[in-house]
């Protein structure tokens, strides 16, 4: 597994990066939900699914999570440490912080627990990604179809996944709001500011030399 083997160089740091970015992520979702202003579209669905079983939002998140791991079988991906740790630390950290953490009381509160919810999970992309030791199961979902249906871009296949589970969250109850939206519209420019901040090397540059 590739990124197993990224471990040979400077291992502490990447596994310290990658659970800083992962409880990170968490908790950066956790901010979301407490703004009430609207989730991105996986978790609009995670949300909708909680209310619907009554199960937590993060058991429902590492639920989720677990499934789409297995749609990577047929698309012949390997998960990492990475890709196994993010399906159980990010639900695990968004329920205790959601525990600790009460709803924004007031607009002003609202968004700015938005605006932070939203920079923290850019910031948290960039580093559990930097670490290099394999994206999340839905980032690993997007990316593995492509790979095997190489007519399609990654932008069209995101945009389907995210608009159907965007869709299905709304019907089952998700928060879609001005969240949702700004989420959208932020993530990406945020995600290209951090993750090359963040990114470390698979090996020495040295190594290659003979």
């Amino acid at each position: 597994m590739a990124q197993l083997g990224n471990l040979r160089h400077r291992p502490v740091r990447r596994l310290t990066q990658l659970y800083a970015g992962l409880v990170l992520y968490g908790v950066s979702m956790a901010l979301m939900i407490r703004s009430g202003l609207g989730l991105d579209p996986w978790d609009v669905f995670h949300q909708g699914l909680a209310r619907q079983t009554g199960l937590s939002f993060g058991t429902v998140t590492i639920a989720v999570g677990a499934l789409v791991l297995l749609l990577w079988i047929p698309l012949r991906q390997r998960p990492g440490l990475g890709t196994v740790s993010n399906v159980v630390v990010i639900g695990l950290v968004v329920d205790a912080t959601v525990l600790v953490l009460p709803p924004g009381e007031g607009l002003p509160v609202r968004a700015a627990l938005l605006v932070v919810g939203i920079v923290a999970n850019g910031a948290a992309t960039g580093l559990y990604l930097g670490a290099g030791l394999g994206p999340g199961p839905r980032d690993g979902l997007m990316t593995g179809f492509t790979a095997r249906h190489p007519r399609l871009s990654l932008r069209l296949v995101r945009t389907v996944i995210e608009v159907t589970v965007l869709a299905l969250g709304w019907l089952l109850g998700g928060t879609v709001g001005v969240g949702t939206v700004a989420y959208a519209l932020a993530i990406g420019p945020l995600a290209q500011l951090f993750i090359p901040i963040f990114a470390l090397p698979a090996r020495p540059a040295n190594a290659y030399a003979g």
